[in-house]
């Protein structure tokens, strides 16, 4: 689905979720726990959306006391991953990192410091006040820099570190990063997908074709791809293909707001 796979954009292109009317999290995470004397007093604070289920915010309960508590080394990595998950399930991305970097504190593996990396990924592309954003940016690029130096050949991770430079006072470091991805492979759907949003955000509509178009050959149900490669020939000024584009996103993708999206740029053709 659309809304599932869209939690994913990068803030850079914020302008293209507004175009999906899709609603995102906005992260707070800066409160810290009061009651706490030990390390874990730095911890996230504990305040979860409404609609987190009431067994998750039990659970994350016994677990930060579990951790508080305990001296044993690999104890505390596996209470440490566990509350990872839950505050991932709640959708609170910010502690679900930072308990993740706890953890990967413990357990030091590559795969450790993806999971934390991906989740300040996650908690970077939702945040919105600049600071926040800049912060989250730099923690991602610590644990994908991590796993990078030990896999150079990870080329998803590359391409997301990739992204946390364009909203940096770096953006070429980011645009210079996809381009070595699609060297190396030119057929990776993310640097390709990445490519086409930062072509459409920048104006160079037929740029963002030209990757798009590859990337729905690669992968036709990519329903991001063909939305944007839709609106992308709007803006070139070819109904005929942005109306093609548009009819085959409604047959996709029954989410009521994917639909309403879609009828409006289709009354826009009109």
């Amino acid at each position: 689905m659309l809304k599932t796979r869209i939690l994913l954009i990068v803030v850079s292109v914020i302008v293209i979720w507004l175009i999906f009317l899709l609603p995102k999290v906005v992260v707070d995470n800066d409160k810290k726990l009061t009651e706490n004397t030990t390390d874990s007093a730095q911890a996230p604070a504990a305040d979860m959306h409404a609609q987190a289920p009431r067994e998750v915010l039990d659970r994350i309960r016994i677990l930060r006391v579990q951790l508080r508590e305990s001296a044993a080394k690999e104890k505390n990595a596996i209470f440490a991953d566990s509350l990872a998950k839950l505050y991932q399930t709640a959708g609170k991305f910010d502690s679900a990192a930072w308990f993740a970097e706890e953890a990967s504190t413990f357990l030091n593996t590559t795969e450790s410091w993806i999971k934390a990396g991906d989740l300040y990924y996650q908690a970077y592309t939702f945040a919105v006040e600049k600071g926040k954003q800049e912060q989250l940016a730099e923690k991602t690029r610590e644990f994908y820099g991590k796993a990078l130096d030990a896999n150079p050949k990870n080329l998803d991770i590359k391409t997301k570190m990739a992204m946390t430079y364009v909203t940096s006072p770096s953006p070429m470091q980011g645009i210079t990063m996809l381009r070595e991805v699609l060297a190396t492979d030119p057929k990776n759907e993310l640097a390709l997908f990445n490519m086409g949003m930062l072509s459409f955000q920048s104006g160079q509509y037929d740029k963002a074709v030209e990757r798009l178009e590859t990337l729905v050959k690669l992968d036709p149900k990519h329903t991001q791809a063909q939305l944007l490669l839709g609106i992308a020939w709007m803006n070139l000024g070819d109904k005929a293909k942005a109306k093609e584009q548009f009819d085959k996103v409604k047959q996709m993708d029954n989410d009521p707001a994917v639909q309403a999206t879609v009828d409006s740029y289709l009354k826009d053709l009109k």
